[in-house]
Formats: structure tokens, sequence, C-alpha cells
């Protein structure tokens, strides 16, 4: 399945990774609904984008809300690729100085990040389900974002880690089973990239976080998560598979 004319949906596609997909897809011939929470940065990239592109605001961990947004693509055409890049940080301790973490901070990040994903990729895999199937019977593809804090989480990322886990943990067994009707599941774990909040911390922060990758020593770049989504979208074989994306650094406790 190729980018060009295309007809997806990126969730998280205001800004950062799921921008830089969006604009790929755009770029490449495609079109794509961008479901995202903030409503000024969705509109902003609509604009940008021109009429390949349409803002749906979403919140991911809404059941209605993702309905609506794939609902949305769905009028563009059939869906072949949806991609889940929103999410949240939330980076706590389990036991800091103010006590215990409360759950509803460990739930909202479990929300948004986990149980956000699985509901892009149950609607969107109902979707291409009615697909008229290509070549070897493929009807559509899902890409996932975990994140290598799923393998290596750090102090303070109890939720994070465990929100990025489970999206790992959900990679294989979609696939198994969205296998019956031609759509294949991925995910992709990325190190540390370039995006807007990371840009936002001091330069030496930067720097000091990209002396810690061995190679290519700098910071993601987001159109590389970009061409990675498109290498898996155009390559059958890959599926069921999560593929980390991060220079190859092991992140330390802290």
């Amino acid at each position: 399945m190729q980018f060009q004319g295309i007809n997806a949906i990126v969730t998280g596609g205001a800004s950062g990774l799921g921008r830089a997909v969006a604009d790929h897809i755009v770029a490449s011939g495609g079109r794509v609904v961008l479901a995202d929470v903030n409503e000024e940065a969705g509109r902003e990239a609509e604009k940008a984008l021109g009429d390949a592109a349409t803002f749906v605001k979403t919140d991911v961990s809404n059941e209605k809300d993702v309905e609506a947004a794939v609902a949305a693509a769905r009028e563009k055409g059939p869906l072949g690729l949806a991609v889940a890049c929103a999410g949240i940080l939330g980076n706590k301790r389990a036991v800091g100085k103010e006590g215990p973490m409360p759950t509803e901070f460990f739930s909202r990040v479990i929300n948004i990040n986990l149980i956000g994903t699985f509901n892009l990729a149950k609607t969107a895999a109902a979707a291409m389900a009615d697909n008229e199937p290509g070549e070897d019977g493929e009807r559509g593809v899902i890409v996932n974002t975990a994140s290598i804090a799923a393998y290596e989480g750090q102090i303070g990322q109890a939720a994070y880690s465990a929100s990025k886990g489970g999206v790992v943990g959900m990679t294989l067994p979609l696939a198994r089973e969205f296998a019956r009707t031609g759509v294949r599941v991925l995910t992709i774990a990325p190190g540390i990239f370039l995006t807007p909040m990371m840009a936002a911390l001091p330069q030496e922060i930067q720097d000091a976080l990209a002396a810690m990758i061995p190679f290519p020593s700098r910071l993601g770049k987001p159109e590389e998560y970009a061409e990675t989504v498109e290498f898996l979208t155009k390559t059958r074989m890959m599926n069921g598979e999560v593929v980390r994306l991060d220079g190859a650094i092991r992140m330390q406790p802290k």
C-alpha cells in the first residue's frame, strides 16, 4: 500500500510526530484526517495542508470521538491507513515528595496512551474490513506509537511505561486477529525525538540527551518517524512487529 492516493487518519496529527506523518502523506499525494484534541493547532495544520487535510477535534480516550473521526475519514473514500500518534508523557514518581501518585493520574495516562490507541485500532479495523482487497488481499494498515520507555522506563515513568508497554503487548494479538480481513498492525517505538515539547527544553538539556544516543548522536527528526510509517505501510511482509527507532539508545534508570 502506497502513500500516493491513500486515505488516512492520524491521531495527534496537529503537531509533532503526527503532523510529520500528515505532511508526508499529503506531500505524497494522499488525503488525511487530522484527529487531535488541540483545535487551534488542528485548524492551523488543516489550513497549511490544504484541501487534502481535514481536522476533526478528537479526544482519543473518548470512543465516540474516535468513531466520528474515522467516519469523517471514510467520507473521503476507503480508509487505508490509521496512525496513532496521540499521547501524553505523564512523568510522576509512584511515591514522590507529596506522597503516593494519585490513581487518577495513572488512569489518565493509560486512558489516553493505551485505550486511545486501542480505540483507533478497533474502529479503523472495522472500517477497513469493508474495503475492496488489494494485492495479497490487503485492506488496510494500522500503525501505533509506543516508546522505548516500554522497555527501559526510567524512574518516574511507571504510568507512561505501562501505557506504552500495553501498546507493544497488543500489537501481535491485534495483527493476528485482523489478519482474517487483510489488515496489518504494526508499532513504532521511538527514542528521543525533536518534537515541540522537546524543542521547548533548554539547549543544554537537548544536547545532553543527544549525547546519550550512540549513533547518530542527535535527536530524532519527526520526518524520520514519518518515513518509517511509509516503509511499514508499503512493505506487506511487515506485520505484528514493533520497530525501535532510537539510534541504539538504551535508557538508564534516570
